[in-house]
């Protein structure tokens, strides 16, 4: 089973395969059933709770019409002692119910979380377009519904009727009065949500359209000042930010129409129920005390309604969130299925490889197939736009092959776990970026940090004593705001924290495009290296320093493999026939594409022919 990355379309078709799972069978379901006797605990608290609401009306009900009318004051010390004593439990129960409730949505955040992230970061990595930020979010959305008002409401909208019933009981009208508020309140909430929500989603995308767009102008800050671009970089972001505004304008409008009807109804409702009241009152139909309770009983009505009105866009959110959630966590499913495998050797074996981009309809790789035994080097060669970068991110299973396989050791490569074969691999990007953290945690892999192979790591490229020469040394802190380092040095250091515990599998992507002739010859002696600890590298590149310091070359044009063989081989022949490997990558680029000859027999299908 291969990682799909997620995205919206994917957590829509996944909605299928979760609403046909009971709610046990989901990811967070089991989590939830786990939980039930701390929620089913909260739901009884809740309940007593709303009874004891009561409380305070009976307290005036008594009040008004026993005291006043007896003039008792025994009976009025008596009923404040009982209601004081009521009020204290009341405030214990509410205390017990939120530490409940703060521990269940920890529970959740501490079960998933972890799983969340590295779902997250895994479909990212697979799926650029994919918002992390949403994903992670939407556990925080999650664990806030079950701290605030949003799951009271849902729990406390049965209590409804049972006011509207406790109404009923003084006097049918005032039930009435009460259900027929309630109802017209839900009806023009509802229209509300109908006419605004679609406005609203549309103004929410074209927000973080607009957010996309300055995060990403924030990263190239230097070159728009530089460049004078600040002004086209700003017209681009207003331009997403201008569609926000008017999509909100119209959903405020909207909604604004509707909400007018339900403060009406708000507004007047207290208004309402006292005049009814009194109403009742002169025709002898209620006592007086009945006028004030009456009138607090249909507020009382009407709150858990209001409640859960006034919530329903929380409510609606957390409902996604943990469809979201939920989805993302069953296409990660594999990585908490997986049979933990031996540590691999190196050998690698690709065989009719096609790859194709996330999201992209045409490959830009098909017909790639090599071997490589353990302890090999290879170097990829070809023309810019031939696919190396590309192949690179099929040869580390960052991307799932469109068909055909790359194996490590006999697996998979896109279906090994990253976290089980990443200790084992190494890699260098072209865009090389550092964490938040010292030296040694970089080139450690933010992991524990081990001294000796660190230092080991650090000598492999001839990094040591430049290091030592940093403010701190190893402890001279990286990242954003960190020491500023050369290209050079960015560069070699990536290669440490890449050959950091001696990987089995080392995988370059041009690790000498800024790396001076000293720099180059420390690489071209790393490799040696690796190759004498049985390390299979795969390097790309075009200087012909490295060229030469390779077993096995792979030439790639326009996405297509013409040439796989002994280095050496390729080497003699480009010699031959174009004059040296001086200009190796421009006289590659004048190749025409030709079968994939996986053999030695370079000449017979021509390298430069």
């Amino acid at each position: 089973m291969r990682i799909r990355p997620i995205s919206e379309r994917a957590a829509q078709s996944l909605a299928v395969e979760i609403s046909a799972r009971t709610a046990v069978d989901t990811p967070l379901g089991k989590i939830f059933a786990q939980c039930k006797q701390t929620f089913y605990l909260v739901v009884a608290l809740t309940y007593t709770l709303e009874f004891l609401s009561l409380a305070p009306l009976l307290y005036l009900l008594n009040v008004y019409d026993r005291v006043l009318s007896s003039r008792s004051g025994i009976t009025l010390v008596s009923l404040t002692v009982i209601i004081v004593a009521v009020y204290v439990f009341w405030g214990a129960m509410e205390w017990i119910r939120q530490r409940l409730m703060v521990r269940l949505s920890l529970r959740i955040d501490w079960d998933v979380g972890p799983d969340v992230f590295d779902a997250s970061f895994r479909s990212h990595a697979l799926n650029k377009n994919v918002d992390v930020h949403q994903l992670l979010g939407d556990l925080m959305d999650l664990r806030q519904f079950f701290t605030g008002a949003p799951l009271l409401a849902l729990i406390q909208a049965p209590f409804a009727i049972v006011f509207i019933a406790i109404g009923w009981l003084f006097h049918p009208y005032l039930a009435i009065l009460a259900a027929a508020a309630s109802v017209l309140i839900l009806f023009f909430t509802y229209m509300t949500l109908k006419v605004s929500g679609p406005i609203m989603r549309e103004a929410q995308q074209a927000k973080s359209q607009a957010n996309r767009v300055a995060a990403d102008s924030l990263r190239h800050a230097e070159t728009t000042l530089a460049m004078g671009m600040l002004g086209a970089v700003r017209d681009r972001w207003y331009e997403q930010h201008s569609q926000f505004l008017t999509k909100q304008v119209y959903a405020s409008e909207a909604s604004g129409l509707m909400g007018g009807f339900t403060g009406f109804i708000t507004r007047a409702m207290p208004s309402l129920q006292i005049g009814l009241g009194v109403y009742l009152a002169m025709e002898g139909l209620i006592t007086g005390g009945m006028v004030i309770v009456a009138s607090m009983l249909v507020s009382k009505a009407m709150g858990p309604m209001n409640a859960l009105l006034s919530n329903w866009r929380a409510i609606a959110t957390a409902r996604q969130a943990y469809d979201r959630v939920n989805a993302l966590l069953l296409e990660d499913e594999v990585y908490q299925s997986q049979m933990e495998l031996p540590e691999p050797k190196g050998e690698l074996l690709v065989s009719d490889l096609v790859g194709l981009p996330p999201g992209a309809k045409k490959p830009v790789l098909s017909g790639i197939s090599f071997n490589l035994g353990v302890g090999q080097v290879m170097a990829v060669v070809g023309p810019s736009a031939a696919g190396k970068s590309s192949l690179v991110k099929l040869l580390l299973g960052l991307w799932a092959p469109a068909s055909g396989s790359v194996r490590l050791d006999g697996v998979e490569l896109c279906d090994w776990s990253h976290d089980e074969v990443g200790p084992h691999i190494g890699y260098v990007p072209q865009e090389i970026e550092f964490f938040d953290g010292t030296v040694s945690e970089n080139i450690a892999r933010l992991g524990p940090v081990d001294p000796e192979k660190v230092v080991h790591a650090a000598e492999l490229i001839g990094m040591h004593q430049i290091i030592l020469g940093f403010p701190q040394g190893y402890d001279t802190p990286l990242g954003e705001s960190g020491f500023a380092l050369s290209g050079g040095q960015r560069q070699r250091l990536a290669i440490a924290r890449a050959v950091y515990g001696s990987p089995k599998y080392v995988v370059m992507d041009e690790p000498n495009s800024n790396l001076d002739d000293a720099g180059e010859a420390a690489l071209v002696q790393t490799i040696s290296k690796l190759k004498e600890m049985n390390t299979t590298v795969i390097i790309t590149t075009h200087r012909p320093r490295l060229v030469g310091a390779v077993d096995m070359m792979l030439v790639l044009k326009a996405g297509k493999q013409i040439a796989f063989g002994p280095a050496k081989s390729i080497l003699d022949t480009v010699r031959q026939q174009q004059g040296g490997t001086q200009a190796i990558g421009r006289n590659l680029a004048a190749v025409p594409a030709a079968p994939a000859s996986p053999g030695p027999a370079i000449a017979a299908t021509g390298v430069a022919t």
